[in-house]
């Protein structure tokens, strides 16, 4: 069994440290009669170094056949797993993780052994110290010719087993000896990997407690997503093979997106998102702002943010939820948006489980209260992200939707009428806590209120003001949720996001499109990233991978087979339905042509496949020899079926509310060449449309995806907008920028 499940490389690795051994011990006892210890001692080291990597080796193996072993007695997804057996498999995994860290210090010691002999025979021969009788650095005269030819073949397989180790990798098993391609056994794998992963990362920054938790929390979910998530290695496909994928999805740029005959975005729309914009980013307290606006500066800038240089100033400020003695994150906003601080009402920085940073602020000269939700800062918030599956919203949850006297009876009854309605996990239970926080408790509402209702109430301070919900990124998928729940209560309400998530179904963000404005910036990876598209994006990698001519053939059957789900319980073939798309010849290589069923619309633009199910089974069953059964071919008919859904498929997230996509135009004919070679944020156009929310469903791979995410470029690109459509003089008659 043994001989079976070790990789070969492991062997050679096992023999080719046998060898250091031998040679070492002939080299020590050959010069330690003649030399000084102190002489000795290198080659001693390398060589005890070889020996404790096979002892090492030995152990890693018999810790990863354990780990692999309790996988495989792990019952089918769905069913409930025994707490006796989830701890069992967390310590084997422990073990296994800490004996292949071992294995990697001690590649380390090995190479850096290596160099130190290769850097000692240099200055040996160099000084030519060879012509002497003095012992060599290893020990021994080297006046003789076999000692010579000896030492030579140390040093070469000392050299080449220390970097053979660092491109062989820790392994000694073949983890796909016990697993084969079963995909529950795949993702339970990687869902151990990334929940010990992300444990150990989150003690590395201080919070030790998620260390020492056994049982199921969000770390495990978001840990258990994931697993899923890389489940294609079932089909026996790389990481690198997937990455080459999407680096062709890059290259031949399928995801490219126009709105030429998107209607224009009003300005009065991104007015107020501008005036408003600078609480969401100001929510962001603590240095993440500072080290993308001043990276070499930084810690200077943000000490003087959090007034540090003023500390006697501290008993002014207010005084907020988690803040630091000298009340620095409210000196910090305060500074950012330039208001006094009696203006800063309520607020929190400290996080926990699903709880939000949050900042509640009084205008009188805007007559409006605004909550400013801060987006992703701390490992909590991440940890927010990772949750994307899809939870129920209650009829408490949507009461803005179903409640409130401003919204339409029609938009109320497809509501009503189409629970039950879901969002993304994480953030709709940090809404929900936020909501707590600022207007009551959950299921404890009382007649007099909470906070906002202390503040906007009849015969209050802020009677009468408008109620301005903001945030960027996750801050404004919860400013969002928010704003559903509250709009009932505070008609006044509007909700600006700024390169928020998708976190609600289709019926309820359409049906908030009247009190919610979300902001798109070009390409940024955030409004498109949901659990969805990630797997949608895998298939455009397929796709790209079978439309290249210098694609090996095999690697694309086997990264075709992750996308053929079958039923678990009756193993029947997923048949095409009929499909309105064309269909084009595409060459998969030089020796093998097939017929590629590509989806266009009638821009011409590819859709990409909407698979989601993540139930696998058996990828490698179908007979590769059959023509019929061809792998791309299947994958590409599935790709062109119209959208449907499966009981295990996860649910499609949108973007909630009115979407405004402001996107860069391209360089005028007039201006010159040289100035088109750079990106000049200064002089570059930018247009405001409002885009189908169906448009903003799959991730775009650009290089500026995730540089267009940053909250000052979104204000910037707002700014152009604002300043076009106001030298033209009409409102919502601007032209492109």
């Amino acid at each position: 069994m043994w001989t079976e499940s070790v990789r070969f490389s492991s062997k050679i690795l096992v023999f080719l440290n046998s060898m250091v051994l031998v040679l070492g011990c002939i080299l020590v006892a050959v010069a330690f009669p003649v030399c000084s210890p102190h002489k000795v001692l290198p080659i001693l080291l390398v060589t005890l170094l070889s020996f404790v990597r096979i002892g090492t080796m030995i152990r890693l193996g018999i810790a990863q056949e354990a780990t692999a072993r309790i996988i495989t007695q792990t019952p089918p997804e769905g069913q409930v797993v025994d707490p006796v057996l989830r701890h069992n498999r967390r310590v084997k995994y422990k073990t296994w993780l800490w004996w292949s860290r071992f294995s990697m210090v001690l590649t380390i010691f090995q190479i850096s052994g290596a160099f130190y002999l290769m850097i000692s025979v240099a200055k040996y021969f160099s000084q030519d110290a060879y012509l002497s009788t003095g012992c060599f650095i290893g020990g021994f005269h080297i006046s003789h010719a076999w000692k010579r030819k000896l030492m030579l073949l140390f040093l070469v397989m000392a050299c080449c087993i220390a970097f053979a180790h660092c491109f062989a990798g820790s392994d000694v098993l073949r983890w796909r000896f016990y697993y084969a391609s079963e995909d529950d056994a795949w993702k339970t794998h990687y869902q151990e990997i990334f929940d010990h992963g992300i444990r150990e990362a989150l003690c590395c920054l201080g919070r030790i407690d998620y260390l020492t938790v056994m049982e199921d929390d969000e770390v495990y979910s978001v840990a258990k997503l994931l697993g899923d998530l890389v489940a294609y290695r079932a089909s026996g496909t790389g990481h690198l093979e997937l990455l080459t994928g999407l680096a062709l999805v890059q290259k031949l740029g399928q995801s490219c997106e126009t709105h030429e005959c998107s209607a224009e975005a009003p300005l009065e729309h991104l007015q107020a998102a501008v005036t408003f914009h600078k609480f969401a980013e100001a929510a962001y307290t603590g240095p993440l702002l500072d080290m993308g606006r001043n990276p070499c500066v930084f810690p200077c800038v943000w000490l003087y943010r959090q007034g540090v240089l003023s500390p006697w100033s501290h008993k002014r400020r207010p005084a907020l939820d988690g803040d630091n003695w000298w009340r620095g994150h409210a000196a910090a906003f305060l500074n950012f948006v330039n208001l006094p601080p009696e203006v800063l009402r309520r607020g929190r920085v400290c996080q926990k489980k699903c709880e939000a940073a949050y900042f509640v602020v009084v205008l009188n000269d805007l007559r409006s209260v605004v909550v400013a939700v801060r987006g992703t800062e701390t490992p909590e918030d991440l940890i927010i992200d990772g949750l994307g599956l899809e939870q129920s919203l209650t009829v408490m949850d949507l009461d803005g939707l179903i409640n409130s006297s401003c919204i339409h009876p029609s938009v109320k009854q497809r509501v009503e009428s189409s629970f039950p309605h879901f969002g993304h996990s994480g953030i709709v239970e940090t809404a929900r806590d936020l909501y707590a926080q600022i207007e009551g408790y959950s299921g404890e509402e009382t007649q007099s209120g909470g906070f906002l209702s202390s503040l906007l109430g009849a015969g209050c301070e802020c009677e009468g003001y408008n109620l301005r919900i903001v945030g960027h990124s996750l801050g404004g998928s919860i400013a969002a949720l928010l704003g559903i729940r509250l709009h009932g209560k505070f008609p006044n309400l509007h909700v600006y996001s700024y390169g928020p998530l998708p976190c609600v179904n289709s019926v309820v963000a359409d049906a908030c499109s009247s009190f919610i404005t979300s902001i798109i910036h070009d390409n940024e990876f955030s409004t498109r990233l949901s659990v969805g598209s990630i797997l949608r994006l895998r298939a455009a990698a397929i796709t790209a991978l079978s439309e290249n001519a210098q694609t090996d053939t095999t690697l694309i059957l086997r990264l075709a087979r992750q996308f053929l789900y079958a039923s678990k319980t009756n193993g029947i073939k997923i048949e095409a339905e009929p499909s309105k798309c064309s269909s084009e010849t595409s060459t998969v290589s030089s020796d093998q042509s097939q017929e590629v069923a590509l989806c266009h619309g009638t821009d011409g633009k590819q859709n990409h496949a909407d698979i989601s199910n993540t139930d696998m089974v058996n990828p490698f069953s179908a007979d590769l020899n059959q023509s019929d059964d061809d792998p791309i071919s299947q994958f590409m008919k599935t790709a062109s079926r119209s959208e449907s859904s499966s009981a295990g498929d996860p649910t499609e997230m949108f973007l909630p509310g009115l979407l405004i996509h402001i996107i860069p135009q391209p360089p005028h004919l007039s201006i010159p060449l040289w100035k088109s070679w750079g990106v000049h944020d200064d002089n570059r156009k930018y247009k405001a449309v409002i885009v189908n929310r169906e448009d903003l469903k799959d991730i775009v791979v650009a290089p500026n995806m995730f540089f267009d995410h940053l909250p000052w470029r979104c204000n910037k690109a707002m700014q152009k907008v604002l300043e076009a459509g106001n030298a033209i003089g009409a409102p919502g008659e601007s032209e492109v920028v």
